[in-house]
């Protein structure tokens, strides 16, 4: 299939996603979201297991902003990085805003679980779309996207304290970039192996929204963890699978970069390494 073909397929599926997110009623928050199925308080925090079921997010994103920031790590271009960063900065911060959610959730809290989220998911579309489609595109979309994501939160929040809530934008946020991911996943190919980490995480985080969707059922099933405790591990996992694609991955064969280039590459960061310890000991 050629690229202009692949282009119009990506951009009609995108246009396809916001016509019908405008076309659906509005979708207030449900008030029985925040009614979790694991209440339990221990050591004096309420709700614990899913608020503590957070610290795993605090981790992987800590873990994911350090290998990312490696100048072994391989990108093609330092830009390729900034994706990447907001993404695991994203995951890194969701630890803090959806553990302080959940000790006492509501609407006005839920803004703080939500917005790192976005982060999460709109760098990461940035980030492929920047490794399969087009490096100066991906790049000139990362503050377009993550502007949208806070704004679908803030505009949601904003219309549920005036009693007309609307969560379509967030709606789009969330689930329009797993279909855009999706999409550009098979109908583009990659500079970089080890994709098949991309195709475990979406599986991954596929399984936490059903986890999160059959919250107490899992609950009654298992009477030790809830769906939704069992969700935030889940998507932790799906973001440590982007960090083992980072760290395992080399230049595809077709991707037209010779070996010598990547080489070449290899021997800057050990130059620019041993440097950086010449200077520390001087």
């Amino acid at each position: 299939m050629k690229n202009h073909v692949r282009f119009a397929i990506l951009i009609a599926i995108t246009l396809v996603a916001i016509a019908i997110t405008a076309l659906l009623a509005r979708i207030p928050q449900d008030p029985a979201y925040h009614n979790f199925a694991d209440r339990r308080a221990f050591l004096g925090v309420a709700n614990f297991m899913d608020v503590a079921s957070n610290v795993p997010f605090l981790f992987v994103g800590l873990w994911g902003l350090l290998v990312v920031l490696n100048c072994r790590t391989l990108f093609l271009a330092s830009s390729e990085r900034w994706p990447y960063l907001i993404f695991f900065l994203g995951v890194a911060l969701t630890s803090g805003g959806s553990s302080y959610y959940h000790f006492h959730p509501d609407n006005a809290r839920l803004v703080w679980d939500r917005l790192p989220m976005t982060l999460g998911f709109m760098g990461i579309v940035a980030a492929i779309l920047t490794e399969r489609v087009s490096r100066k595109a991906g790049i000139a979309s990362l503050p377009v996207v993550v502007s949208a994501g806070i704004a679908s939160v803030a505009y949601w929040y904003a219309t549920e304290t005036s009693g007309h809530g609307d969560m379509r934008p967030y709606g789009l946020v969330q689930f329009g970039s797993l279909l855009i991911v999706l999409a550009i996943l098979l109908l583009f190919r990659s500079r970089y192996t080890q994709q098949k980490w991309f195709v475990i995480a979406l599986g991954a985080y596929v399984i936490a929204k059903l986890l999160e969707t059959f919250d107490r059922p899992v609950y009654a099933a298992l009477r030790v963890v809830s769906g939704h405790t069992l969700k935030h591990i889940v998507a932790a996992a799906a973001a440590c699978c982007i960090v083992q694609m980072l760290r395992q991955r080399i230049m595809a064969s077709p991707a037209g970069v010779s070996s010598e280039f990547v080489g070449m590459m290899a021997v800057g960061c050990q130059r620019r390494s041993s440097a950086a310890v010449v200077r520390e000991g001087n």
